[in-house]
């Protein structure tokens, strides 16, 4: 299971070149605010939610507010920059968009990355899913009660 560590240094560095190519490309400012937000979600395999963000983005930038922090995940979540996670209820964040899935804990709300095995192939589409248009992303999410509280009943 996933143990909530900062990413690699390389990964997140490539993370961040991707945020800045699509910002001019759609023909977006690079602006601190959305740098430090992006990085705070890319650099974190917690999921944050924006209310995590944006507590760890004021630490370094005090003037910056929660509506700021939600439009710009919405934004870069539109960017497919970043994808949202976990029950409907409370949004977390993903910035690791290599394939994986999730398995998301019903109970506590804590949500795992579950990247595929050396050697193992990643999940198969559907087969009619191409037939409904360009699929960008692939989603998939587990539900069910984690081991911290199966262990806590």
């Amino acid at each position: 299971m996933n143990s909530h560590l900062h990413e690699p240094k390389e990964e997140l560095d490539k993370r961040l070149a991707r945020f800045e190519d699509s910002c001019r490309q759609k023909g977006l400012r690079v602006t601190q605010q959305r740098r430090e937000i992006f990085r705070t979600v890319a650099q974190s395999s917690a999921h944050p939610s924006a209310e995590s963000v944006f507590v760890a983005v004021r630490k370094k930038m005090p003037n910056v507010s929660l509506d700021t922090v939600y439009r710009t995940l919405a934004s870069l979540e539109e960017m497919d920059l970043l994808m949202r996670v976990g029950l409907s209820s409370k949004a977390r964040f993903d910035g690791d968009l290599r394939p994986h899935c999730h398995f998301v804990c019903t109970r506590c709300g804590e949500v795992y990355d579950i990247f595929p095995q050396p050697g193992e192939a990643p999940l198969p589409l559907p087969g009619g899913a191409r037939e409904m248009g360009e699929v960008r992303q692939v989603n998939v999410q587990l539900r069910g009660i984690c081991k911290k509280c199966q262990a806590t009943k």
